[in-house]
């Protein structure tokens, strides 16, 4: 049968030049043959062995084998236990002193990026150890946006090889060992901004001379300001407040000169400034430039925050370790007083 079928697929071969015909007759008797008209006839060509992908004994066994790089799971909790990782475990407020709930707030540059992309737990880590051992040296004192300090740097151009400016906070941000601040002030009748690294070597002292806050998290608008809001005393005496005191709260609204700003103040709903003489082509910015949705976005909100559980136990951290600090500031302190 197969023989036949062969014998009249070859005869009307020759009716097709130039073309490259595959004669296949799949039967338990019959094989793959392949006919050319550019060739003779040839022998047929039997098809490759089929892979079996059925694992013998000996790839089960292969596979079943200790691997080098594979941890069982007794060992990774034996190494859970280890005394390296000591600090990385949550402490509960039974294991230890809890941080206030508004901790946060004093010390921000502690809590990480909210965002997962730039998430590294261990470099966290190792930043939050750094920047306590640098809290050790030098006493970097509670302090917010709108609060007037002194701060002394090293600057090897000045007589004294240290420089000390004062001015107002008007900004505060970054994370870990990028944690800023920026002071304002107005010598011989110009304004100067001085942006400090927090955890800079260079600076040597960070001195709070009035604690307290202000109504906007940025105070960039008093650039647009009549000077007499951004002008204070290099020889400034520090004030201070009682102890457990809460922090004031400075509700001065500044008045903004006229036109031209550095930036358009009416689309940020600022609350220390008065109120603004609006034109219909301002109102029509606002109304473009609005997003009055992103108050109901509860993810946007979620984003935009750390986990709840995971910034207590970081600050409690912090807080315990800043207060143990402390301590033994005050300790030295206290011995340096009796040896005089």
């Amino acid at each position: 049968m197969a023989a036949s079928i062969a014998q009249i697929c070859v005869k009307n071969i020759r009716s097709f030049p130039l073309r490259q015909i595959d004669l296949v007759y799949q039967q338990t008797s019959c094989v793959c043959a392949f006919f050319s008209t550019s060739s003779p006839l040839s022998q047929p060509k039997k098809l490759k062995h089929v892979i079996n992908y059925q694992r013998t004994h000996a790839e089960v066994a292969r596979a079943l084998r200790k691997k080098q790089n594979f941890l069982h799971h007794e060992m990774v909790d034996k190494h859970r236990a280890s005394p390296l990782q000591s600090g990385t475990e949550q402490v509960s407020e039974k294991t230890g002193e809890a941080a206030p709930r508004d901790y946060r707030f004093v010390m921000p540059e502690f809590l990480p990026n909210p965002d997962f992309r730039y998430r590294d737990k261990i470099l966290e880590k190792m930043e939050r150890q750094d920047m306590l051992r640098r809290r050790a040296v030098i006493d970097i004192p509670e302090f917010y946006v709108g609060s007037i300090m002194a701060v002394t740097v090293s600057d090897p151009h000045s007589p004294g090889k240290t420089n000390r400016f004062v001015g107002i906070c008007i900004d505060r941000g970054g994370r870990g060992l990028q944690a800023y601040f920026v002071l304002r002030n107005v010598v011989d009748g110009l304004g100067v901004e001085v942006m400090y690294e927090m955890y800079n070597p260079t600076v040597h002292s960070i001195q709070v001379l009035k604690l307290e806050k202000r109504l906007d998290e940025q105070l960039y608008y008093l650039r647009n300001a009549p000077l007499e809001h951004s002008t204070f005393s290099f020889d400034m005496q520090p004030v201070t407040l009682p102890r457990d005191a809460p922090v004031p709260v400075n509700t001065t609204k500044v008045k903004l000169n006229p036109k031209p700003w550095e930036y358009r103040w009416e689309r940020f709903n600022l609350k220390g400034i008065e109120p603004l003489e609006l034109t219909p082509k301002m109102e029509k910015g606002i109304k473009a430039h609005a997003k009055p949705w992103e108050d109901y976005d509860l993810m946007l909100k979620y984003r935009q925050k750390v986990n709840e559980d995971e910034e207590k136990s970081i600050m409690t951290e912090v807080f315990q370790e800043n207060t143990r600090i402390e301590g033994e500031r005050k300790s030295s302190r206290a011995v340096l007083r009796r040896k005089k």
